[in-house]
């Protein structure tokens, strides 16, 4: 059955792969980003938010199977979390109207391994508390004390998106209005973010370091698109909330084999 998807990011890396793999799979994309897409965005910001969903609406004839949310950066800077989580939160919730015309709406967007890293937890209640000021005001004075201290811009806003996600997706905005909403945290993908990075040894051991990947390496995009895909399909009806890490072993080298023991009677 062919279905109406909006892709944003849909103009690079994990998101020029998932919106082609939607459209070779008979589906209608929608793709929004800054450039070479059909709705040209500004996702750093509210007002280019709003019109971004406005118009991929539009575009869809009011109603939308499947919004993919892969839109994100990640320099050391403010902007990065601005993009990254309420780039994220604001259009996937703008674009609620349009995917509860739909009989099997479904929306995902991608977290990280570094949701897994060190943050900053004032930062990831700000953009939790949906108070965009102050976590920009935050992020700044973060970016202000040099790269180290501003890359947390990143991991924290990929540990606020995955809280996001775990939390809305049982609310009656999303699970009572029957939507899957779940994100995916890749290990280290080659894309053109990452591949500067990569192309010294001393670059690929740091990045190996924070995100050992026992099972096949580093991995292609479109394992990720894979993945949202089948995530937006149909066929997943049940699973809400999931931050699924997709990274080749990653997430159990460094957090282990008990993930679960925090509940158990002291």
């Amino acid at each position: 059955m062919t279905r109406t998807y909006v892709v944003t990011g849909a103009a690079s890396g994990i998101g020029a792969t998932t919106a082609q793999t939607l459209r070779d799979l008979g589906h209608t994309v929608i793709g929004v980003d800054l450039k070479d897409v059909d709705v040209t965005a500004d996702l750093s910001n509210a007002a280019g938010r709003a019109e971004a969903a406005a118009k991929a609406s539009e575009l869809a004839g009011g109603t939308v199977d499947g919004v993919i949310a892969c839109a994100g950066i990640s320099a050391p800077i403010a902007k990065t979390f601005a993009i990254n989580f309420f780039g994220v939160t604001e259009f996937l919730t703008a674009m609620l109207p349009a995917l509860r015309g739909s009989s099997a709406p479904r929306a995902a967007t991608i977290s990280s391994m570094a949701s897994l890293q060190p943050v900053s937890a004032d930062l990831v209640e700000a953009g939790l508390d949906g108070d965009e000021a102050k976590a920009l005001e935050i992020g700044a004075a973060l970016e202000a004390q040099g790269p180290e201290s501003g890359y947390l811009n990143y991991p924290s806003s990929k540990r606020a998106v995955s809280r996001w996600v775990r939390r809305e997706s049982i609310s009656e905005a999303w699970a009572g209005s029957g939507i899957p909403l779940n994100a995916v945290a890749p290990g280290t993908v080659i894309t053109p973010m990452t591949q500067g990075l990569l192309a010294t040894p001393e670059g690929a051991a740091m990045v190996d370091g924070a995100v050992p990947m026992p099972l096949n390496y580093h991995q292609s995009p479109q394992t990720v698109a894979d993945l949202l895909v089948w995530l937006t399909s149909e066929q997943n009806s049940h699973m809400a909330g999931q931050t699924i890490y997709l990274d080749g072993g990653a997430d159990a080298t460094l957090r282990g084999d008990d993930i679960w023991s925090w509940n158990d009677a002291q």
